[in-house]
């Protein structure tokens, strides 16, 4: 229980972070750091609206997702406490969570019929389908280099090597790179705007209001929350930090922070046709950690 009301709090913490860092590279004072939770409870408070052309599957559809991303984080331990559910091969169970949230979002924005959560949809089919692929390749290297399937036990592995640093901070920069793609920020998206042709995750939410919208925001944060906690546990067990885990989790959420906060202040968003060539680039990315990986399984001199 104390993984995962950790993993709660970095969930809940995580966005402010980055409207804080972002807001001082801006030179502006910024709202305050717990406004978005501030903001879902506005939309707790307020009932869901349905359009005449929706049917059941977009009603059940927040709920549902909400549930799947909370069940995820279930499955990641902190440190010396262990997760609330483990097994032998919840690595391959864990993407077919975040696999099955996203095509709960995909109905749900298919079921109103508009065209332009039509739009948001495809794009969104297409970048997951691009990216699910890195996660399944990094989760694979660590089952090489640790010989474990399971969350648990890879936690309880410790450091690994010191020569395979340099694959810690490879790792932790895929997983920044997953989290942008994941959550739609810059470059791949702007969560800041609204306008209905550019959008992806965005357009996908239009027709939601309310406490439904509340769910699939949480929802969000829940996600960022779990692959934060991934790539730290990741990193931390391959590598040969002799450290804390709970300082080295704070100090990949500092890093974390700062990277999009910094990304997001200083660069544009791409062009929609720039996009699936930016999330190949993160997929040929791991798959050269996965060859790094193996040459160090077998002390390869490089």
């Amino acid at each position: 229980m104390t993984a995962l009301l950790i993993n709660i709090a970095i969930a809940l913490i995580f966005t402010g972070l980055i409207n804080r860092v972002r807001a001082f590279f801006s030179g502006r004072r910024g709202i305050r750091i717990f406004q978005h939770i501030y903001n879902v409870m506005l939309l707790l408070k307020k009932n869901a609206v349905y359009g005449t052309t929706t049917s059941i599957v977009f009603k059940i559809v927040p709920v549902a997702y909400f549930v799947v991303l909370l069940c995820s984080l279930c499955f990641i331990p902190v440190g010396n406490f262990p997760a609330l559910l483990g097994f032998d091969g919840d690595f391959v169970f864990f993407i077919y969570l975040l696999a099955l949230s996203r095509l709960l979002l995909l109905l749900g924005a298919l079921d109103t019929g508009n065209s332009f959560e039509g739009m948001g949809t495809s794009r969104e089919a297409l970048y997951g389908a691009l990216a699910e692929p890195t996660l399944l390749v990094i989760l694979g290297t660590t089952a090489l280099m640790t010989g474990n399937t399971s969350f648990g036990r890879v936690v309880e592995m410790g450091g690994y090597s010191m020569e395979s640093n340099i694959l810690c901070f490879l790792i932790l920069y895929i997983f920044i790179k997953i989290i942008i793609i994941e959550s739609g920020r810059i470059p791949m998206d702007d969560t800041r705007t609204h306008l209905e042709l550019t959008m992806i995750h965005e357009a996908m939410v239009l027709d939601y209001c309310g406490i439904d919208l509340a769910l699939i925001n949480t929802g969000g944060w829940i996600k960022n929350s779990a692959l934060i906690g991934i790539g730290s546990m990741i990193a931390y067990s391959i590598s040969g930090f002799e450290i804390s885990y709970l300082l080295f989790l704070a100090c990949v959420v500092i890093i974390t922070t700062v990277f999009i906060g910094i990304t997001e202040s200083f660069k544009a968003r791409n062009k929609l046709s720039r996009n699936p060539v930016y999330i190949i680039t993160v997929d040929v990315l791991a798959v050269l950690v996965f060859f790094i990986a193996y040459i160090v399984t077998l002390e390869i001199n490089i």
